[in-house]
């Protein structure tokens, strides 16, 4: 049996945003609402309310933002399969960030009545 998640939608549409792997994180990511700054050896990737992103950041926007309401055990197998899989499985794109306590799902917000449909559908809750 799948697990059942209650997902609650945050407020705002966010940004998906790249700037180089050396950049400093820029005061602009910091502040109110979700957000999620990953660094690798090949980018700086930040995750934020779009509002906030200058437009001359390389950016993907439109994107809006279900936290999973946890927390979760690490150790707790298929949370994030059981809302991704009804999700991507009916052809949506989605964008998906954890923390220690739990996961973000984010779906373009031109899918976003669809990926409620799909996730009400497979037995999740939405708050």
């Amino acid at each position: 049996m799948s697990a059942r998640v209650r997902l609650k939608q945050l407020s705002g549409l966010y940004a998906i945003s790249r700037l180089e792997a050396g950049d400093s994180i820029p005061g602009w990511a910091d502040g109110p609402g979700f957000v999620s700054i990953t660094r690798t050896d090949d980018e700086l990737s930040i995750t934020c309310l779009q509002d906030r992103v200058p437009g001359t950041v390389k950016q993907d926007g439109g994107w809006v933002a279900f936290k999973l309401q946890g927390p979760f055990a690490f150790d707790e197998t298929g949370i994030v399969l059981s809302v991704i899989k009804p999700v991507s499985e009916n052809g949506l794109g989605i964008f998906l960030v954890s923390t220690f306590d739990g996961d973000h799902l984010l779906v373009k917000s031109t899918d976003h009545a669809a990926a409620r449909r799909f996730l009400v559908e497979a037995g999740h809750t939405l708050l």
